[in-house]
Protein backbone atom coordinates (compact mmCIF):
# COMPACT_ATOMS: atom_id res chain seq x y z
CA UNK A 1 0.00 0.00 0.00
CA UNK A 2 1.43 3.42 -0.97
CA UNK A 3 0.61 6.41 0.72
CA UNK A 4 0.11 10.02 -1.02
CA UNK A 5 0.94 13.65 0.08
CA UNK A 6 -2.07 16.16 -0.48
CA UNK A 7 -0.75 18.93 1.26
CA UNK A 8 2.98 20.34 2.58
CA UNK A 9 2.66 22.68 5.51
CA UNK A 10 5.84 24.32 7.39
CA UNK A 11 7.26 25.45 10.75
CA UNK A 12 10.54 27.09 11.98
CA UNK A 13 12.10 23.89 12.00
CA UNK A 14 10.06 21.50 10.00
CA UNK A 15 8.06 20.38 7.18
CA UNK A 16 4.46 18.50 7.49
CA UNK A 17 3.45 16.49 4.84
CA UNK A 18 -0.51 15.45 5.32
CA UNK A 19 -0.96 12.60 3.93
CA UNK A 20 -4.41 11.18 1.74
CA UNK A 21 -5.12 8.50 4.93
CA UNK A 22 -4.96 11.45 7.24
CA UNK A 23 -2.05 10.54 8.78
CA UNK A 24 0.42 13.50 8.81
CA UNK A 25 4.04 13.42 8.74
CA UNK A 26 6.37 16.05 10.60
CA UNK A 27 10.07 16.03 8.95
CA UNK A 28 13.03 17.92 10.17
CA UNK A 29 14.19 20.56 7.84
CA UNK A 30 17.66 19.60 8.72
CA UNK A 31 17.29 16.26 6.90
CA UNK A 32 17.28 18.28 3.55
CA UNK A 33 20.06 21.10 4.31
CA UNK A 34 18.65 22.93 0.50
CA UNK A 35 15.01 23.32 2.41
CA UNK A 36 16.74 24.21 6.06
CA UNK A 37 18.79 26.78 3.94
CA UNK A 38 15.81 28.25 1.79
CA UNK A 39 13.58 30.79 2.28
CA UNK A 40 10.01 30.40 3.15
CA UNK A 41 8.82 31.29 -0.03
CA UNK A 42 11.08 29.20 -1.70
CA UNK A 43 9.72 26.40 0.97
CA UNK A 44 6.04 27.61 -0.07
CA UNK A 45 6.36 26.95 -3.89
CA UNK A 46 6.74 23.16 -3.42
CA UNK A 47 4.74 20.67 -6.08
CA UNK A 48 3.15 17.35 -5.20
CA UNK A 49 3.13 14.96 -8.07
CA UNK A 50 0.62 14.14 -10.19
CA UNK A 51 -0.52 10.84 -7.65
CA UNK A 52 1.00 12.29 -4.66
CA UNK A 53 4.22 10.12 -4.86
CA UNK A 54 6.58 13.01 -4.54
CA UNK A 55 7.50 16.77 -3.26
CA UNK A 56 9.03 18.87 -5.90
CA UNK A 57 10.86 22.39 -5.38
CA UNK A 58 11.37 23.54 -8.93
CA UNK A 59 12.98 27.09 -7.70
CA UNK A 60 15.70 24.36 -5.54
CA UNK A 61 15.86 21.42 -7.37
CA UNK A 62 14.94 19.44 -4.70
CA UNK A 63 12.50 16.14 -4.96
CA UNK A 64 11.24 14.06 -2.22
CA UNK A 65 10.07 10.81 -1.90
CA UNK A 66 7.20 10.50 -0.02
CA UNK A 67 7.97 6.70 0.69
CA UNK A 68 11.40 7.64 1.57
CA UNK A 69 9.91 10.39 4.08
CA UNK A 70 8.02 7.34 5.43
CA UNK A 71 11.17 5.21 6.11
CA UNK A 72 12.21 8.07 7.96
CA UNK A 73 15.30 8.71 4.99
CA UNK A 74 16.89 12.11 4.74
CA UNK A 75 18.76 13.67 1.82
CA UNK A 76 21.01 10.63 1.03
CA UNK A 77 23.39 12.57 -1.08
CA UNK A 78 24.99 13.76 1.91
Amino acid sequence: MTSSATAVAYDDRSFVVTLADGRELRVPLSWFPVLESASADQRARVRISRFGQGLHWDELDEDLSVENLLRGQGDLTV
